[in-house]
């Protein structure tokens, strides 16, 4: 369902009783979690029970399970997630009651009010790239608030309500939600092409991150990925617009800089410069290209904020993941078992040179789901080419989501542009064959990786288990 965003958006405190729509959800569930520790009186439904509506009970939050028009009487704002279908019974009732119908952006937008809010966006890695900030700073003793759309391995969490005056916020531009809030600061770690069923052209997509830097307040902060030409140009326009600019990436043009990065198995470490300054040593516990450049914007964003170089490698040396970002599932029968939200080309390629760094001389086997019709139809040759990284590699159907199914695009369309120099490529639309098929490619020492924004991560633990039982 989409809301639009309200003219006015009051402080939360502000906002007497509110009542969430899809609390299950990754992104209201944290909302409702920072909200009932700053003292609002929370409620929620969603359709089914799950363990998140479970922990948030135990926080004092009603959650319904089912939709009722009744469940919004008493509240005074109803926030709504994406998700929730344009003729949900709660949505008109609170309507009929004159009652505040919010969109979850404007939600975010009234915690952030009285804070020094960051917000990291871009088309891929702003998930990583706040968690590793997010880290960063409880790292530094800074105790912010946050809100990321994974959850974060250090407190097993998505949100929470800090002490502190920071609020770090993962901004989606998928929905235009980036253009709701107004950040002290911001992360924009890269400018592609992606959502274009939402936006319908390429240009339509990269003037919404133009618009956000009218969102930054006015002195505030840009730390822009200028390894990427799409946030390079961004950084150009944000200088003519008088914000503060920092520039990170591995090119000589990146105004904090990262030199001699070395990559050992599931450590990454490199050197960080400052023009001609040398400041120090970064170490991660996280694989990749990517991690290095991720890091390096939570990094300038910490700078920004006033923490010393020192402090913030320590945290980012404590980063240990989030979920669903090359998260490690488990190990059985000698097989590491990982999987990643990858699904767009450039995501797939990125943690295919992660994954191939942990394998090394190993097979690295990849189970594939394509997301969303509208995105193979555009990208699906390039994914596929992106899986030619990989020794084997099964791919799956597409994950419909949101779009009505095309029978003309499938992920056959995806596994017939796999290059041959990969081994083995076959299409697999049936979850246990698909498992099984993985299984028959995976030997002792081997890496699999399951890949996708759909339910393909139900896979991984699957995989993992079947690889107990025939080496037990």
């Amino acid at each position: 369902m989409i809301v639009d965003v309200p003219e006015t958006i009051p402080r939360a405190e502000e906002l007497g009783a509110v009542h969430f729509v899809g609390i299950g959800g990754a992104a209201l569930s944290g909302l409702a979690r920072v909200m009932v520790a700053r003292g609002v009186s929370v409620s929620g439904s969603d359709v089914k029970d799950s363990a998140v509506l479970a922990s948030l009970r135990q926080l004092g939050i009603a959650c319904h399970v089912g939709h009722r028009s009744d469940l919004v009487e008493g509240s005074d704002t109803v926030v709504v997630s994406t998700a929730v279908r344009d003729d949900n019974v709660e949505v008109a009732r609170a309507r009929e009651l004159g009652l505040r119908v919010w969109p979850r952006s404007a939600a975010v937008q009234s915690l952030l009010l009285d804070r020094t809010a960051v917000v990291v966006t871009g088309t891929h890695g702003k998930t990583t790239t706040t968690s590793m900030l997010t880290t960063a700073l409880i790292a530094c003793g800074a105790e912010p608030s946050y809100a990321i759309g994974s959850t974060l391995t250090a407190t097993g969490l998505n949100a929470a309500a800090g002490s502190g005056p920071i609020f770090v916020a993962e901004g989606d531009e998928s929905d235009e939600a980036i253009l709701t809030y107004t950040p002290a600061g911001a992360v924009v770690t890269n400018v592609d092409a992606d959502h274009l069923d939402h936006f319908g052209t390429v240009d339509a997509y990269v003037a919404v991150f133009d618009a956000f830097l009218d969102r930054i307040a006015p002195g505030g902060f840009l730390v822009c990925c200028v390894d990427d030409p799409g946030a390079e140009r961004l950084a150009g326009l944000a200088e003519n617009q008088g914000l503060r600019v920092v520039g990170v990436g591995q090119s000589q043009k990146a105004a904090l800089r990262a030199r001699s990065a070395a990559f050992v198995g599931s450590s990454t470490a490199y050197d960080v410069w400052q023009g001609s300054k040398s400041l120090g040593t970064v170490t991660l516990q996280v694989p990749g290209t990517v991690s290095v450049t991720n890091s390096l914007a939570a990094l300038a964003a910490g700078l920004e904020l006033g923490y010393g170089f020192h402090e913030l490698a320590v945290g980012l040396a404590a980063f240990r993941g989030s979920g669903r970002r090359m998260e490690f599932k488990g190990r059985a029968g000698q097989v590491a078992v990982y999987d990643s939200y990858a699904h767009h080309p450039v995501e797939i390629a990125a943690d295919l040179q992660a994954a191939r760094a942990m394998a090394q001389q190993d097979k690295l086997v990849v189970c594939f789901q394509p997301h969303l019709v509208s995105r193979t139809k555009t990208f699906g040759e390039r994914m596929g080419a992106a899986l030619g990284a990989a020794d084997r590699v099964v791919v799956m159907d597409v994950y419909v989501a949101r779009e009505d199914p095309d029978p003309a695009v499938t992920g056959g369309l995806v596994a017939a542009a796999v290059p041959l120099s990969c081994g083995h490529v076959v299409y697999e639309p049936d979850r246990d064959r698909a498992v099984q098929r993985v299984l028959d490619f995976a030997g002792p020492g081997d890496l699999v990786l399951t890949m996708g924004a759909g339910d393909v991560t139900d896979l991984a633990d699957a995989i993992a288990a079947k690889l107990g039982e025939r080496s037990a």
